[in-house]
């Protein structure tokens, strides 16, 4: 043990190298148990530190990514503070490596990189050669090389903790290669499968009905599978005239996909009068002379790249009439309308049956589904105060959402309280739950994200969901990497602002407060909010009653009175020996406990 210095801790640092020492404590940069050697704090405080993770550099230049250098930063540079590493997509908030082009790693994934592209192979001394059999709740299965993509079986490989798997082989290839085919220059390494020798002069496709040969010269062309321009070896068929990526050459004739309720099948081109349309994912336009993965019950297509690239939102289907997960509806129908509309219905969610509106009365109530303000159309109890939109009423008892990675579906519940995963706002209204990790969504954020055009009623134009579009929300001003933009305008909106209720109630006035988008008072001292009394922008979106000229922080509205939440129900999940009603507080009530 010995003394050494604090790497930006407070307090100095002691360098622990007794093996047998046991430590219980999880890296401070990395999040990982810490193992010897590492770095522990001096006053016992609770900071350690691998020793590798402290002598991580502050600035990388790495060789698989030549552009910019990375920089070594205590947060990610967004107002979530969150990221999602680019190398193995686990989500983090502690130290990482950032490049100004938005790409974020961690430091256990950068520097196993950097050393396996170095062929610095002394930093995996530690790492045992593991069988290549994965076993799993659902089965064992062979993991694939990352490398050259193929599997693992046969083979040894090295496995550290987050997942990485390489062939021994492939782990020891250098970073540049003179290669045969290819005498102007040295190669640096991409995906070995391009250097693969001998060549692989055939490849049978169990999605297509011909085998497809390899092409041994390099020429430009567009993959027929995908869409995507080529720039290396392609596989042909000369029966359907069709050049291909070799990895196309396994792709999967259909899939199911947590982004769309049916089947999808992959189609290398689609008839004449199927026009082009836009993908659900990238909202890019599908051009229906290349592949494509598309919907056969519906006018639905996307790009195989978009719809594959997430391996934990998709599964193969064997066979063509394979069952679909039933889209089982929430309400029965009782009565219609001439026009073929439910006018009277059965919600499995409450007793008594419910009539479409409009309803005379009632309106300052709030929906029980999304809880918020009621609007035509709906669906009203007569018998009881009871509310439901029609949108809300028509969502399914289960369902799969392609921003839940749990491969469970998820159930709708009702009346538990429950904090929102999206948009972590408590409610005890409508919900849909894992049947796996019980996590809980709200019916607003499930609307919110369910692929396709969405409207905002603060916005003429239609707006579309973006998972990797960092921009700057026009309602609150902080950046996002998930946000709704539009195609036509400079318009951004981030989840939480886009589902934003259009009026709210507060103890601060009598009457309902209405979302606005700008402040037309050119009087600075009227630029402050009524709840805190602090002063805010008037380019960000805030509440205001016109009778009383109140206007407030969308956050002092909102999550300090719990807009969600609905009055007079039992609540029982706390430490309380007795049930607890929601109520609205009083001002003589004494202090939260």
């Amino acid at each position: 043990m010995e003394e050494s210095q604090n790497y930006g801790h407070r307090h100095p640092l002691l360098l622990l190298l007794n093996e047998h020492q046991p430590i219980v404590a999880n890296c401070s940069r990395c999040g990982e148990k810490v193992s010897t050697p590492c770095f522990s704090c001096a006053q016992d405080c609770g900071f350690y530190l691998h020793k590798v993770c402290a002598e991580a550099p502050l600035e990388l230049n790495h060789p698989f990514h030549l552009d910019h250098p990375l920089l070594l930063m205590q947060t990610a540079p967004y107002s979530f503070g969150h990221y999602i590493c680019d190398f193995c997509h686990k989500e983090d908030n502690k130290f990482v490596y950032h490049c100004s082009c938005e790409l974020d790693f961690h430091i256990k994934c950068v520097l196993f990189t950097f050393n396996i592209a170095e062929n610095n192979l002394k930093e995996l001394d530690h790492v045992a050669l593991h069988d290549p059999l994965i076993s799993t709740e659902n089965g064992d299965y062979v993991a694939m090389c990352f490398g050259c993509c193929e599997p693992l079986a046969n083979y040894t490989h090295f496995s550290p903790d987050f997942g990485f798997n390489l062939h021994e082989k492939c782990a020891k290839l250098p970073l540049k290669l003179n290669f045969t085919y290819h005498c102007q220059h040295p190669l640096l390494a991409c995906h070995i499968e391009c250097l693969s020798l001998p060549l692989d002069l055939a490849v049978e496709d169990k999605s297509h009905q011909h085998t497809f040969t390899r092409l041994l010269r390099r020429v430009p062309y567009i993959c027929d599978a995908c869409g995507i321009e080529g720039i290396y070896v392609a596989y042909t068929c000369s029966t359907c005239s069709i050049m291909v990526h070799k990895r196309c050459t396994t792709l999967a004739r259909i899939i199911k996909s947590k982004w769309h309720d049916h089947r999808l099948f992959h189609k290398y081109f689609l008839p004449d009068e199927v026009r082009s349309s836009d993908c659900i994912i990238c909202h890019n336009e599908v051009n229906p002379k290349h592949g494509s993965y598309c919907c056969s019950h519906c006018n639905i297509t996307f790009h195989v790249r978009c719809v594959t690239e997430d391996k934990g939102l998709y599964s193969l289907v064997s066979l063509e009439n394979e069952d679909e997960m039933p889209n089982e509806s929430s309400i029965i129908v009782i009565e219609r309308n001439d026009a073929g509309e439910a006018t009277k219905i059965k919600h499995f969610k409450h007793m008594h049956n419910l009539m479409l509106g409009p309803f005379d009365g009632g309106y300052g109530n709030s929906c029980n589904g999304c809880m918020l303000p009621i609007t035509d159309p709906c669906y009203y109890c007569s018998e009881c105060v009871f509310f439901l939109h029609k949108t809300c009423a028509e969502l399914p008892k289960m369902m799969n959402v392609w921003y839940h990675y749990c491969q469970e579906p998820l159930a709708l519940i009702s009346d538990k309280v429950f904090g929102c995963a999206e948009c972590w706002l408590i409610s005890n209204a409508f919900a849909y739950e894992c049947c796996g990790c019980k996590t809980n969504i709200c019916l607003r954020c499930v609307i919110a994200l369910t692929p396709g055009a969405r409207t905002s009623l603060k916005h003429k134009h239609p707006l579309f969901y973006y998972r990797r579009q960092h921009e700057k929300c026009n309602a609150c001003g902080k950046a996002n990497v998930r946000v709704f933009c539009c195609k036509d305008c400079n318009f951004v909106l981030d989840l939480g602002c886009f589902s934003l209720p259009i009026k709210a109630r507060h103890k601060c006035d009598e009457h309902l407060l209405s979302l606005m988008d700008h402040d037309d008072n050119s009087y600075s001292k009227s630029h402050h909010c009524d709840i805190c009394e602090n002063s805010r922008d008037p380019n960000h979106w805030f509440y205001h009653c016109a009778t009383c000229d109140t206007s407030a922080h969308v956050g002092c509205v909102l999550r300090r009175n719990y807009p969600f939440l609905k009055l007079g129900n039992i609540y029982e999940g706390t430490n309380h020996s007795h049930p607890l009603t929601i109520v609205k507080k009083k001002y003589y009530y004494p202090n939260c406990d």
